[in-house]
């Protein structure tokens, strides 16, 4: 059975991946510190501090398979970014943790013809005055992504990534029902709504499926057209 391991599954993208990919048939183990109430069953759900080694290796060591692993982990920390000691904290989590993840799973990945989807923002693209670490975090996996590619590719290992826009989940709740910020937000995006979860989810499934057999390296914007407008 195809199984996918997901970092940060237990919540917004991550969890809609899982959903999605559950649904395609793979077996999906889901690690992270936190889990919706209402997680879907049969996802497994392991409980992992992705700053910790130990953990990773404990979570990659739920399965002698892996043909794909969803790096979703992330945080966000607003204006306290401009202090170094949080913003260290932030590039751990959303930046360094996706390297260790992809190490220890790396050759579990080459004996699938496996694929990596690392979880980069439409802030990779441009500055955040608000979140400066959350935004060079960003710019730093769109780089990991294309390191990885080019280092992995002639094993066998597709290493792509997503640059999500505005997504209805907790992360971005406080924009949304913000009552200024979030029609100004709204207003911006061309498709004129926000995405939902599984609108991110279903990309990242394409890029794991045998359809984006020849996706390599890429780094696909799903904003409705924010970071165009």
């Amino acid at each position: 059975m195809k199984t996918a391991i997901i970092t940060g599954g237990g919540t917004g993208i991550g969890l809609a991946t899982g959903t999605r990919l559950l649904a395609e048939g793979y077996r999906v183990i889901a690690g992270g510190l936190d889990a919706d109430d209402d997680m879907t069953e049969g996802i497994e759900f392991i409980r992992t501090d992705v700053t910790s080694q130990a953990d990773l290796a404990a979570l990659m060591d739920r399965t002698d398979r892996i043909d794909a692993l969803v790096n979703c982990a992330g945080i966000i920390r607003q204006s306290a970014e401009w202090e170094p000691e949080v913003f260290r904290q932030v590039m751990e989590i959303n930046v360094t943790a996706s390297l260790a993840a992809a190490n220890l799973a790396k050759s579990r990945l080459e004996a699938t013809g496996g694929s990596v989807v690392n979880i980069a923002s439409m802030w990779s693209f441009f500055g955040s005055a608000g979140s400066p670490a959350y935004a060079s975090s960003k710019g730093a996996i769109v780089s990991l992504t294309r390191s990885l590619a080019v280092a992995w590719g002639k094993n066998g290992v597709r290493v792509n990534a997503v640059a999500p826009g505005w997504v209805d989940t907790r992360m971005g709740a406080g924009a949304k029902n913000d009552p200024e910020r979030g029609p100004k937000i709204t207003a911006r995006i061309p498709l004129g709504r926000w995405a939902e979860p599984m609108e991110i989810a279903n990309v990242i499934h394409f890029l794991v499926s045998d359809e984006a057999s020849y996706v390599h390296g890429a780094v696909l914007p799903i904003d409705g057209g924010y970071s165009i407008a």
